[in-house]
């Protein structure tokens, strides 16, 4: 097996040319010879530098308007021959083929035209054939191929053509060839998912080309890293790396305030919210929902959908906290926040978020539909005989929000647009229920007047009998026990309204 080889000819075709031409040079003034096509060629011919048409080596123009340029055995073959193969190397002398030590290949960009809203046909004519089988070939054959699938590489290739004398190590290669199948790999996922948009085959394929290796994961002893672009989704104004557990709740965060149209402020705490507020002001939000739970407010993540202002942070900034989230800020109170260092302040910015969400599990991957239903008063039907105010069906609703980004089992308490307390991840309805009560007691409100939201059904009439006696005045559920009948009539005893809306949101 070859471990050094000096690079003597090179294919190069791509698609963006940025940061080729430094590579380029070096590689002529090293007397490689270079192969090009179409616009690759013309930038080589426009640095003054010596270039071979692909179409002079093969015989053949490139056809069928650039579909087939390098679809050629005079091409794979320089790509593919084992050089320390006498059968090879004898049919490559007889058929004059050049081996081919480098090859330096883009593709196009089929993501990006998908992205921009592309028409079928402008999408169809950017899946690489040349570009992809190029990369295949050259990565296969990496014992003695050197394979560039990603501008990203030129400056560390060029690099070690100077410091080596323009020989490359089997390492190096084989590094290559790694990348070059993980390109070749994700693009092949793009264009995959792209058609499995329709009557879907169910295999699960997902191809995320940024990472970022975290501090650690959930606990110290594990390792931890996020695929995805966290640039792309915010800018970091302030603080230290945001670690597995910060993403885990920024991430709920980001779900919750989503709900909300109303200026809003909520606290979460180990994904569930500790404080939400809608009011006139992103001010009076954020005291509102501080005032729900400031000790669980505590080295919590805060988020709102207005910009914060220096009267705001300086309420803010009284709180030891990890992260805030915001649409935009004032300056001053950037600089406010600033005065610690580690605190982490995002900016959010306008980016599409997926639809689907799916984890580990087992042997496999679970994969689902994000719960986007909310249903507001439109999808609330009263099921007493006592009916809902206007004031407690938009509490319900505010309620409802706040269920559906709460752990199961959950029970949430609301009054005027404000989160009172909350029973999360409880094991029965009932205990949930308790919970909410003692916490509510615990910060002094009172649940006079309050509403009520599940996240599922009332096995039994227990939950509604309790609540009616705590103060709560009207009750949502999705309904559709075999029991319903039993807490329906237990409100109508008790002279509460009840409504149901016939979904459920669980939330594990």
């Amino acid at each position: 097996m070859s471990q050094s080889i000096k690079i003597k000819n090179a294919l190069i075709s791509v698609y963006y040319k940025d940061g080729l031409e430094p590579l380029v040079r070096l590689l002529a003034a090293q007397g490689v010879q270079l192969f090009s096509t179409g616009g690759t060629e013309q930038f080589i011919k426009d640095l003054n530098l010596p270039v071979t048409a692909v179409e002079d080596l093969t015989g053949y123009p490139s056809i069928l308007g650039g579909r087939v340029k390098t679809l050629h055995p005079k091409v794979f073959g320089g790509i593919l021959n084992r050089r320390g193969l006498k059968e090879d190397q004898e049919q490559i002398a007889s058929y004059e083929i050049p081996e081919l030590d480098l090859v330096i290949v883009d593709l196009y960009p089929f993501e990006e035209t998908v992205k921009a809203g592309g028409t079928e046909q402008e999408i169809i004519e950017k899946i690489d054939i040349g570009g992809i089988s190029l990369i295949r070939a050259a990565a296969k054959n990496f014992n003695d191929v050197v394979i560039l699938a990603s501008k990203d590489d030129y400056s560390t290739l060029q690099q070690q053509l100077e410091t080596q004398n323009g020989e490359t190590t089997l390492a190096q290669r084989k590094a290559y060839a790694k990348k070059a199948f993980h390109v070749s790999s994700g693009y092949d996922t793009a264009i995959f998912n792209y058609f499995n948009n329709e009557e879907p085959i169910n295999v699960f394929k997902q191809n995320i080309s940024s990472a970022q290796v975290l501090r650690y994961g959930e606990n110290p002893h594990q390792q931890g890293v996020f695929y995805g672009n966290l640039d792309e989704m915010f800018t970091k104004l302030n603080g230290k790396e945001l670690s597995y557990n910060n993403l885990v709740d920024v991430d709920a965060a980001v779900a919750l305030i989503d709900e909300f149209e109303a200026p809003t402020f909520a606290i979460l705490k180990h994904t569930n919210a500790c404080g939400v507020a809608s009011r006139a002001t992103i001010l009076e939000a954020w005291n509102d929902a501080l005032a729900c739970d400031p000790v669980s407010a505590f080295g919590g993540v805060l988020i709102a959908n207005r910009e914060i202002d220096l009267a705001t942070a300086t309420e803010i900034n009284k709180l030891f906290f990890e992260v805030l989230i915001a649409p935009s800020y004032q300056a001053e109170a950037v600089e406010l926040f600033r005065a610690k260092k580690n605190r982490v302040i995002l900016q959010r910015n306008d980016v599409e978020l997926t639809k689907k969400q799916f984890k580990t599990l087992l042997n496999g991957v679970i994969e689902q539909d994000k719960d986007l239903s909310i249903e507001g008063p439109e999808q609330m039907t009263p099921v007493t005989d006592k009916q809902p105010t206007e004031q407690e069906l938009q509490d319900l609703f505010f309620a409802n929000k706040i269920v559906k980004h709460t752990k199961s089992n959950t029970i949430v308490f609301v009054k005027n647009q404000v989160l009172v307390a909350s029973g999360v991840g409880q094991t029965s309805r009932v205990d949930a229920l308790k919970q909410a009560i003692v916490k509510a007691e615990s910060f002094g409100f009172t649940l006079q007047g309050a509403v009520m939201a599940s996240d599922a059904f009332f096995p039994f009439p227990d939950c509604v009998e309790i609540a009616a006696d705590a103060g709560i005045t009207a009750v949502l559920q999705p309904g559709g026990s075999i029991k319903d009948a039993d807490s329906i009539n237990m409100a109508n005893e008790k002279g509460i309204a009840m409504l149901t809306t016939g979904i459920r949101h669980f939330k594990h």
